[in-house]
């Protein structure tokens, strides 16, 4: 089942990619200011803006040019991303959509520094936040990118460059007429298989029951992919952290669900 709470209107909640408990209102599918975005494609992230503190500011005027990027450039061109002299080194890497404010994308990194991550965040917000964990923890094998995870995969990554990918509760979208702006639909998974190595594994995790179903089933119907056998050894660890957004809504009767899915290697 869902999670079992409401804000003062009456409005179901959720929780969204970015992390955090949210009411599921119709929103304008404008992009947060900033952030580039192809015109012919439904957005899977809602509008939203809110300023950085001073310390977040700080962070950010001092890390960002070394350790983050935009997806696309404000003419939607970009070049491919070179990952080994980005981190200054070759390493599996893994993409994260949607890191929010990167409170598991910093603690996985933490427990395999062997990985290098990419966290892509449309809301510079989250990826200040995230900057300044990276920064307080010295975490080195993190690298940030604000924008659209699937920008990110069209423009900046090839054919089986990518050790694993994780999208960890991406915006439910749960009204019906909304379901084309959900992040996970048939050509976003054939885009990830493409982009996984043979042997890469894409983790999913979700609390909203519907969400649930189309990612299973999609997922499943992709022939690139397929399910991981329980106990399967990996390439990359599918211990997630749970957060405190999460603890939140399960102690409201929230019922997670995860997908972990192998790029065969034959």
């Amino acid at each position: 089942m869902g999670i079992n709470l409401y804000d003062g209107g009456g409005m179901p909640l959720f929780m969204g990619h970015h992390g955090s408990m949210q009411a599921q209102r119709d929103r304008g599918p404008a992009a947060p200011e900033g952030v580039a975005r192809h015109p012919r494609r439904v957005s899977s992230f809602r509008s939203r803006r809110s300023a950085l503190t001073d310390s977040q500011s700080e962070v950010w005027d001092r890390l960002w040019p070394r350790l983050g990027r935009p997806a696309l450039n404000p003419a939607g061109a970009t070049e491919p991303l070179d990952a080994d002299s980005w981190f200054g080194r070759r390493a599996p890497l893994v993409l994260e959509i949607g890191c929010g404010t990167g409170t598991s994308t910093v603690a996985m990194a933490q427990a395999e520094p062997d990985i290098d991550v990419i966290a892509a965040e449309v809301y510079r917000r989250g990826l200040a936040q995230l900057l300044s964990a990276v920064d307080r923890e010295n975490v080195p094998n993190i690298r940030l990118i604000r924008g659209d995870g699937i920008d990110v995969l069209e423009s900046l990554l090839g054919t089986g460059v990518l050790t694993g990918v994780r999208v960890f509760f991406p915006d439910p979208w749960p009204k019906s007429r909304h379901h084309k702006r959900r992040l996970l639909q048939p050509a976003t998974l054939a885009l990830i298989a493409d982009r996984l190595r043979p042997g890469g594994v894409l983790h999913v995790a979700t609390d909203h029951p519907g969400y649930a179903d189309q990612i299973a089933q999609v997922g499943d119907d992709e022939s690139a992919l397929r399910r991981a056998a329980p106990g399967e050894p990996l390439p990359i660890s599918t211990d997630r952290p749970v957060t405190k957004y999460e603890t939140k809504a399960r102690a409201a009767g929230s019922v997670v669900r995860e997908f972990i899915w192998v790029r065969p290697s034959g």
